[in-house]
């Protein structure tokens, strides 16, 4: 075995900021985030040898922590600790703490816990820590404890329900997400992870959160199932006046699917991890705007109230609609947000950014309130995460739009306007028992021109599928469309297509 030897450098800022005999709290990491926030913020000063530094993305995933260096390894409790190494483009370290009976206990970095390429770690490496962790948990079996979760660069985080694979991430907060100065990424810098009995079946994880506009303090309560829940609780203190905050962000990836197939040459029919946002606002309305992948950046925000949830999600679960034995897109999570503490008014938005590489994701989706943050302030959120598969945590007697497709409008072989035509299918149970004739399509599309609307029923699932065909008269335009009952007073009967077309 080759031995390197290196000298690493950090500043003193990296030196664990909480270390006490007494009882810990959720208080603690408030009172570190708020004192943090009355000074300025310092960027992590790590010098990391060539090794890790110039590592490639093939290299850092050689790298394996031995779990049997975990220390909750064979030791009476449901839930393993996992540690990600730094090195790629993971260089700034965080500080990983456990809580036993209360107490904090360090869990300093050690080299010899990893190995790479299946060979010892080169010593002697001495880091002030790790660039993130997982949690392991006996999700799908009780002989093998499958990954829950992981919190892996800035703010990010992901995890899993029972049958699924990693797809769509969350984050902490969103700074100036999608304006023309530029996005900041907060940063998750310290954690304290509780160590659960041998009868307990949820973890708890707290967070301290720093960037330059920010400071915070985060509690997870993570609860593993079928549906997987995490409530989130965060206290965060801005250093300096905030332009835009996106509360309970999901990011996700968007390549092409039914809408958006012509552009890539593809033997999948469709590639991404989610295949729309779904809104529910608080009068029990539904909005479902479906992905898509257009040349040119898209911005959409829709105005709420107290909304009661909304969520990036993965509808499409039919494995023959991808044909992708690999990435498996078929079993990626949903994610539904849903306010434990209403968030009041402000806009939900929706951010598409053009991508040519299923590897970026180019989709993000978060809440702004229209309260602006300003320095000095104290702010709490609270909210629950659900990563599901088939089994929706929101409740909604309205039929759901199951797929949308686009293409050339008119009558095949016949000379064309610019028309586009659109094919949207909705489907619920209590639909089944109902025929064209009691139905009424409504669509609005005020700078648009719609024409040869059309409903028939869905001999595939019973359902509705209504065509018609488009026209715009501006560049951008905003295209709805839902179900009503023709009887009066009219009954909406589905969710509400909401559709942004830009030229």
């Amino acid at each position: 075995m080759i031995k390197i030897c290196f000298l690493i450098t950090f500043s003193i800022f990296l030196i664990p900021l909480y270390a006490s005999a007494e009882n810990f709290s959720f208080d603690n990491v408030i009172a570190l985030a708020q004192k943090k926030a009355e000074k300025d913020y310092k960027e992590p000063s790590v010098a990391l040898p060539k090794i890790l530094e110039k590592m490639s993305y093939d290299d850092f995933r050689s790298i394996r922590y031995l779990r049997q260096n975990g220390p909750w390894y064979k030791n009476k409790t449901p839930f393993e600790i996992q540690f990600f190494h730094l090195g790629f483009i993971y260089k700034d370290p965080v500080i990983v703490h456990q809580i036993v009976d209360n107490k904090d206990v360090l869990i300093p970095y050690q080299s010899t816990s990893f190995s790479l390429a299946d060979k010892p770690f080169p010593e002697p490496i001495q880091l002030p820590g790790y660039a993130g962790f997982r949690i392991h948990y006996p999700l799908n079996s009780t002989s093998y404890y499958d990954e829950l979760i992981a919190f892996l660069g800035a703010s990010y985080f992901r995890a899993l329900g029972r049958d699924q694979k990693y797809g769509i991430s969350a984050r902490g907060i969103a700074i100036d997400t999608g304006l023309e100065t530029g996005e900041e990424f907060p940063k998750f810098t310290e954690f304290w992870i509780e160590k659960p009995t041998s009868w307990e079946h949820k973890i708890k994880i707290y967070a301290l959160l720093d960037s330059p506009s920010i400071t915070g303090a985060y509690y997870f309560l993570i609860t593993p199932g079928v549906t997987t829940k995490i409530d989130v609780n965060a206290v965060l203190f801005p250093r300096k006046d905030i332009r835009q905050v996106g509360i309970a962000p999901l990011t996700s990836m968007y390549l092409f699917g039914e809408n958006t197939k012509n552009r890539f040459f593809d033997f999948r029919p469709e590639v991404h991890d989610s295949d729309g946002l779904l809104i529910l606002e608080n009068n029990n309305e539904k909005i479902w705007r479906p992905l898509d992948n257009s040349k040119q950046l898209r911005i959409s925000s829709f105005n709420t109230l107290n909304p009661k949830g909304f969520g990036l999600l993965q509808r499409d679960r039919n494995p023959d609609h991808y044909q992708d034995f690999e990435s498996l897109y078929h079993l990626r999570p949903s994610v539904w947000v849903e306010p434990i503490k209403p968030f009041g008014k402000g806009v939900i938005q929706l951010i598409e950014i053009p991508s040519d590489k299923e590897i970026h994701d180019n989709v993000v989706a978060f809440f702004v309130p229209d309260e602006k943050w300003k320095k000095g302030e104290k702010y709490n959120i609270n909210y629950r995460l659900y990563w599901f598969k088939d089994i929706n945590p929101y409740t909604s007697n309205l039929a759901q739009i199951v797929s949308t497709f686009s293409g050339v409008g008119g009558v095949a072989g016949q000379e064309q306007e610019k028309y586009t035509k659109f094919v949207i299918d909705f489907y619920d149970e209590d639909l089944e028992n109902l025929n064209v004739s009691q139905i009424a399509p409504v669509i609005d599309a005020p700078a648009g021109k719609i024409k040869d609307m059309t409903l028939q029923k869905n001999p595939l699932n019973n359902g509705f599928r209504l065509f018609f065909d488009f026209q715009p008269k501006e560049k951008i335009v905003e295209i709805k469309a839902s179900l009503w009952t023709k009887d009066q007073p009219q009954k909406l009967l589905s969710e509400i297509w909401s559709y942004q077309w830009i030229q």
